[in-house]
């Protein structure tokens, strides 16, 4: 049986490798008769799908309005981005899928087996083609393998319409046909996975469509809505997930990330680490790696959205913007100090606990992250780490469905106590949950929406942007939302009160850094860091300055112009592509 199925794999994968292009037709009858007149040949080729999950990657949100990163992205600099640097114009992964579709047609295999995996194909086809629309707008539907005569081939786009009404097509059949209700291991789709699937993508879609009025299809709007709330709702009503608690509320958001087996009554998907398979993830060096990840590190226009642990702003205190590190992340929603070094967190080192205060080898704003990193050192130095990385969380239904709600004026409080309600519940915080919003957060609207009114909707993106944080949604969450201007804010760190004056981040009793200009302070304090915050050094700007010269927030990179425009909503088609194919045209904005 195992030499029958390693056959099969490697037939699976010669057929995959000849339906990478889409100008190549798989020519061997036999393989093609080996895998779909069998259903473990068709489980075997459906496996191949998954490759187009973004797998165990913790660096998702690396381009994204509340980290400041090594280097600008090249998309927000000032006159720098254009369609020769233009990626991801690649349709390999589409034609394996239209070529299962096409294929799964043997009478020898059950009318519901192949449904099941036709389900799965289209699933796949549905977060293939979401992926596109959300990068490029209008795109190509196709829904076949494409020979190389075929003069669809250079055919021009199809309007976002017709392909987002196919996607939804797509995953409603997938949700309908695919078998599988609950996988325990959360490694493979599931129904349920489908469902969260379409509630991301109605609710992307619905609210692209509310916001980017220059479409014209506010009308169409509401559809979408709809059914982003529906599918939400139909997990929720399954009872098959809960918001995790084990733990209590002072480690079990954070322990969602850090635990090598998915905590399966919150996770519905997952990329899972096995360390006997060397199948590994590399968290802990990208985050705590002066050289290998981008030292991508919170700012603190967003940390200062968090709220106190009583439910109230932190930001109402008119003391907040001179508020000194080790205070500021007192008595605030205890997903803070789960997400940041801070207060009380420690490493492993040598199987000793070692406090671990911000390390500015690794932070440009003082606000480093640790919500995908484990505490023990020994995970630093190379793609050594055993945690599984989720995919797809219920928080996400949860948020999905009080967002669709909201946005559609039909939220109520008992909407809100299922929602928003039990996450800051889990997060420690006691006021504010039984009911929803009434007063606007003036400072939401200033540093973030200023054109929204409702005090619900507000408070839905505050806790969506905390509760998802780096988890690869936030960037989707700006284009949706038409709030692309948020990536132009400044890179902005904690207060800094002074020059030469070593501050004990952690208040264990050790200073751990000093802020200086021109000549280190001597004698140097033993065991502290000290930043150079000169204007300039060697001749050359210096990015990480003090914003009042001598104190004030750190800045990062302040000094690197980055705009926005309408056009950036969409990237650019590449420019090879559209010499390839005139028929494509460009996105407005890019010639």
């Amino acid at each position: 049986m195992k030499i029958n199925k390693l056959w099969l794999l490697l037939v699976v994968i010669s057929v995959v490798t000849a339906c990478k292009k889409l100008d190549q037709e798989p020519q061997s009858t036999a393989s093609k008769s080996a895998i779909f007149g069998s259903e473990n040949g068709l489980q075997l080729y459906a496996n191949s799908f998954y490759s187009i999950l973004p797998g165990n990657s913790t660096s998702l949100d690396a381009m994204s309005d509340y980290l400041a990163v090594k280097e600008v992205p090249s998309f927000i600099q000032e006159g720098v981005y254009a369609p020769n640097l233009s990626s991801g114009w690649s349709w390999g992964d589409l034609r394996n899928i239209n070529y299962f579709i096409v294929n799964n047609i043997d009478q020898k295999i059950s009318p519901e087996a192949r449904r099941n995996y036709l389900g799965l194909a289209r699933f796949f086809r549905a977060y293939f083609y979401f992926e596109k629309v959300k990068r490029f707008g209008d795109v190509p539907w196709i829904n076949k393998p494409l020979e190389v005569t075929d003069p669809t081939l250079y055919n021009g786009r199809d309007k976002r319409t017709l392909v987002m009404d196919s996607v939804l097509a797509d995953i409603n059949y997938a949700a309908e046909n695919i078998k599988s209700v609950n996988d325990p291991s959360r490694s493979t789709i599931t129904k349920d996975v489908a469902l969260g699937l379409k509630s991301r993508i109605c609710l992307f879609e619905g609210t692209f469509r509310k916001y980017h009025t220059e479409l014209n299809l506010q009308n169409t709007a509401t559809e979408w809505l709809n059914n982003a709330a529906s599918a939400a709702k139909i997990i929720m009503d399954k009872n098959t997930y809960s918001i995790n608690t084990a733990g209590g509320t002072n480690s079990s958001y954070r322990q969602v990330f850090i635990n090598p087996t998915p905590v399966s009554s919150e996770v519905m998907l997952s990329s899972i680490c096995d360390l006997t398979l060397n199948v590994l993830n590399e968290a802990n060096w990208w985050w705590t790696s002066g050289t290998y990840g981008a030292k991508a590190s919170f700012t603190r226009t967003f940390i200062n959205t968090y709220l106190n642990i009583d439910g109230t702003p932190y930001t109402d205190n008119p003391n907040y913007p001179t508020m000194l590190f080790k205070d500021e992340v007192k008595n605030r929603d205890l997903r803070l100090k789960q997400t940041i070094r801070s207060a009380d967190y420690k490493r492993i080192s040598g199987g000793t606990q070692v406090p671990a205060p911000p390390v500015f080898s690794y932070t440009f704003t003082g606000y480093q992250p640790i919500k995908w990193t484990l505490d023990d050192m020994y995970y630093d130095a190379g793609a050594l780490n055993i945690n599984s990385i989720s995919m797809m969380r219920y928080a996400e239904i949860l948020l999905n469905y009080a967002e669709a709600k909201a946005e559609l004026g039909t939220l109520t409080d008992q909407d809100w106590i299922l929602t928003v309600g039990k996450l800051r519940s889990r997060a420690g915080i006691t006021g504010g949950l039984t009911t929803k919003p009434t007063t606007v957060d003036p400072y939401l609207v200033a540093n973030y929406f200023p054109n929204i009114t409702d005090a619900s909707i507000l408070e839905i993106r505050r806790e969506r942007g905390i509760e998802l944080s780096l988890e690869g949604l936030r960037f989707s969450d700006i284009l949706r939302w038409k709030r692309g201007e948020l990536m132009e804010k400044e890179w902005n760190g904690f207060y800094v009160p002074a020059l030469n004056t070593p501050m004990d981040l952690n208040e264990d009793g050790i200073l751990d850094v000093a802020f200086y200009q021109g000549t280190k302070p001597t004698p140097a304090v033993t065991g502290v860091t000290y930043v150079d915050v000169s204007n300039t050094i060697g001749g050359k700007v210096n990015s990480q300055r003090l914003k009042n010269g001598t104190s004030g927030q750190l800045i990062w990179m302040n000094e690197i112009s980055r705009k926005w425009s309408d056009k950036q909503y969409y990237y650019p088609i590449p420019q090879a592509d559209a010499l390839r194919n005139p028929a494509l045209g460009q996105n407005p904005g890019w010639f």
